[in-house]
Parts: C-alpha cells; sequence; structure tokens
C-alpha cells in the first residue's frame, strides 16, 4: 500500500509541475502579439483549469497520506509534509493570485484591451512562475524521500 502511494505521490507531482513546467518554458507572453495572447491564454484557462486544480488537490492528499503512511521515519514524514506545504502554497498561489486575473482574462476580447492588459499578464506570468518553482521544490522533495526510501518496499 505505502509502495503504491509513494508511486501514484511521484507521477502525480510529476505530472503537475511539468504541465506547469511546459507553460513556463514555453510560453513565456512577452514574445506573443495581443490577439496571439489572448487566444492562448483564453484557450489554455478553459482547457488546463479544472485538471490543474483537480491535480493539486490529488497531489496534496496524496502526499499527506505518504507522510502519515512513513510516520515512524520522522525525516522523510516531515519532508513530505513540507512537500505538501509547498502543494498547499501552490493552491493559495493560484486561488489569490493567478485565478482572479484569469477570470477577468476571459472576458477580454484580442480588438479591445483593457488599458493595463500588459500589467495583468505580467502579473500572472509572475505567479505562475512562482507556483511553477513551489510545484518543482515539492516534486524534488518527493522524489528525493523515495530514492532515500530505496526501493519501493
Amino acid at each position: 500500500m505505502a509502495a503504491t502511494i509513494r508511486f501514484l505521490n511521484i507521477v502525480l507531482a510529476a505530472l503537475l509541475a511539468g504541465t506547469s513546467f511546459g507553460i513556463w518554458m514555453g510560453f513565456n507572453p512577452v514574445s506573443f502579439s495581443p490577439s496571439t495572447y489572448v487566444e492562448i491564454q483564453q484557450n489554455t484557462i478553459r482547457m488546463l483549469h479544472a485538471l490543474m486544480v483537480s491535480l493539486v488537490i490529488i497531489a496534496t492528499v496524496i502526499t499527506i497520506a505518504s507522510a502519515f503512511l512513513q510516520r515512524n521515519d520522522k525525516q522523510v514524514f516531515i519532508a513530505l509534509l513540507v512537500a505538501a506545504g509547498l502543494f498547499i502554497a501552490c493552491i493559495l498561489i493560484s486561488r489569490f493570485g493567478n485565478k482572479p486575473i484569469q477570470d477577468d482574462m476571459l472576458t477580454w476580447n484580442s480588438d479591445s484591451l483593457p488599458g493595463n492588459w500588459t500589467i495583468l499578464r505580467d502579473k500572472w506570468w509572475s505567479f505562475h512562475v512562482w507556483r511553477t518553482i513551489t510545484e518543482l521544490m515539492a516534486l524534488g522533495i518527493i522524489a528525493l524521500v523515495s530514492i532515500k526510501k530505496g526501493k519501493f518496499n
């Protein structure tokens, strides 16, 4: 059971961090024209929002479950609780940073963008980068704990 939870933990954390990392590396908005940015951003929000919210919530729960199952190893237990805390930070960054901006972005029309659209674009991007770094840190902790643990027993 513990090995299955650890495996799921790695996979979910990797899917979450990998998706965010791909967006970070592949979709830097500074080089996009306004119409391209609006089209890509609105499509990305519509296609990935529910998936990413689900992944981060499930990854958080699985990380906490993994910590609980390994509570006899205090180092692993604490490390996994830190990883879960990082996922919670991602949830907070998304909810209070990205989400309000995304809600606004979904109403934009590329023919008549708000005057502060580049400020909002850059603010959203900054939140995304911080969220991605936080997800990567959580993934790193989860992976290191699994390596330390050795084989999946």
